[in-house]
């Protein structure tokens, strides 16, 4: 095909012209793009063929004259020098207002920099985060604070304010305290004082002295440690009263410091349940009054639970509470289920928010099996709700019956888990030793003590004050 074509193209003019040969046109078709412009000239009449032509190609390569625009590439480099003489520009000191509206711009837009001048110090880029920590701050939900007295403590989330006691406050209270264990320290050291009395410390009065603390219900355990304090560095030595008096103070502090603890509360699961148990008479639905008095006083809210369902008093008893402290009380007709009423005293305890629900339980005497038995039933229920409930188990002990308290603590921890003690009624025995011998054998957190029937009377058990009020140890010292 390209045969023709180019018989076409040198025939142009002759129309005998000769065939082209192919080696030729091939030849001609490499330079056709270049000779495009000079082809009407080349072939004139009196030329048999354009050979001629071929050579003079090389002679026409001083075209490629044409890369003169190749000087111009090395100009486009000639901004490379320009670039070196931007640091030159001091324009930027001259002018310091356009600068600081840039940071206010680019808070906004992140990755966004003003220009870094090496002879100015860059503006320090945390002015935008404290900004950014206010709002962050601002829109944080605030923690709760409470107030709570002492002797409570609340867990996380909450947070909670130190209490603020006066000393008076304090002091009046201490004061009490030493009255309601008078009798048990006046016995006490009255005894002590006749077997130190003109004697020396051997082994007959250190059997003496023994046998007068493990009778003011000290324990056994308590009155071997403080026979072993005395004989230790003071055998053969004549010994004052006083001095007993401090070393059995000194033992005792000892055994009861592990024990005395506040009462935390897990608020991180509402409602909190307080299962209060006990036998008659020791105390059980004035503790709960109380001590719902403590918590709304620190900012709490309570719902209160009549589970004393055979007792009618005790039913009045806790409404009469419930009115004292703004506290709702969930009741039922006398009779009732006591389990039944726990599990809906929970419900509603959380339909309206309630931080704690105290649960009243009936009294009962740990060797009626039936009794015991319905007081597992409500722990069983209550765990319906909540596998951990009840939270905290209250067991309210009467210090005037002595050493049968020591087993009451022993059955209800068995059947209800009992993990917390308040000792009720020390104002009105001479048997408040009993404490001592409890915490050493049981271990059990000692969380409030009771020394009277006023909203006031209910306070947090400290180790040093008790221990010095029982031995009838000054309060200077």
């Amino acid at each position: 095909m390209a045969k023709p074509f180019f018989k076409k193209f040198f025939s142009f003019g002759r129309k005998d012209a000769e065939p082209v040969d192919p080696p030729e046109v091939e030849e001609a078709s490499e330079v056709r793009g270049q000779t495009a412009a000079t082809a009407p000239d080349e072939p004139t009449p009196g030329r048999p063929k354009p050979q001629p032509d071929v050579p003079d190609e090389p002679s026409r390569e001083p075209k490629p004259e044409q890369p003169a625009p190749r000087p111009d590439v090395p100009e486009e480099p000639a901004p490379e020098p320009d670039t070196p003489e931007r640091p030159a520009t001091p324009d930027i000191p001259d002018h310091p207002e356009p600068q600081p509206e840039i940071p206010e711009e680019t808070p906004g837009s992140p990755g966004i920099s003003p220009p870094i001048d090496p002879g100015v110090p860059p503006s320090p880029p945390s002015q935008p985060e404290p900004r950014l920590e206010m709002a962050a701050a601002a829109n944080a939900p605030a923690a709760t604070t409470y107030a709570m007295p002492a002797g409570l403590r609340i867990g996380a989330p909450a947070e909670q304010a130190e209490p603020e006691a006066s000393e008076a406050a304090r002091s009046s209270w201490f004061r009490r305290m030493r009255e309601g264990l008078s009798r048990t320290s006046s016995q006490l050291t009255g005894q002590i004082s006749g077997i130190f009395t003109k004697r020396k410390l051997d082994e007959d009065t250190l059997q003496d002295l023994e046998d007068v603390l493990i009778q003011a219900d000290l324990g056994v355990e308590t009155a071997m440690r403080v026979t072993d304090s005395l004989a230790s560095g003071r055998y053969g030595r004549d010994i004052a009263p006083a001095e007993v008096s401090s070393i059995m103070a000194g033992e005792i502090e000892k055994v009861l410091t592990p024990v005395a603890k506040p009462l935390e509360l897990d608020l991180s699961v509402k409602p909190h349940v307080i299962l209060v148990v006990g036998v008659n008479g020791t105390g059980k639905t004035t503790t709960i009054g109380k001590l719902a008095a403590k918590l709304t006083r620190g900012g709490l809210t309570v719902t209160l639970a009549a589970g004393d369902t055979f007792r009618a008093a005790a039913i009045e008893q806790l409404r009469i509470w419930g009115e004292r402290t703004g506290s709702p009380v969930v009741s039922s007709k006398l009779g009732a289920d006591a389990a039944g009423l726990a599990f809906d005293a929970y419900e509603q305890a959380k339909r309206n928010g309630s931080d704690v629900v105290i649960i009243d339980t009936a009294g009962r005497l740990q060797n009626k099996a039936e009794l015991m038995s319905e007081l597992e039933k409500i722990v069983r229920v209550l765990g319906k709700h909540d596998p951990d409930a009840p939270h905290t188990v209250l067991q309210t002990l009467d210090a005037t019956t002595g050493q049968n308290a020591m087993n009451q603590v022993e059955i209800f921890r068995n059947v209800a888990g009992v993990n917390g003690l308040v000792m009720t009624k020390l104002d009105g025995t001479a048997r408040g030793g009993i404490l001592v011998a409890i915490s050493a054998k049981h271990k059990l957190p000692v969380y409030f003590i009771g020394v009277g029937e006023g909203i006031d009377d209910l306070e947090p058990f400290e180790a040093k004050e008790f221990a010095g009020a029982i031995a009838g140890v000054p309060e200077a010292a």
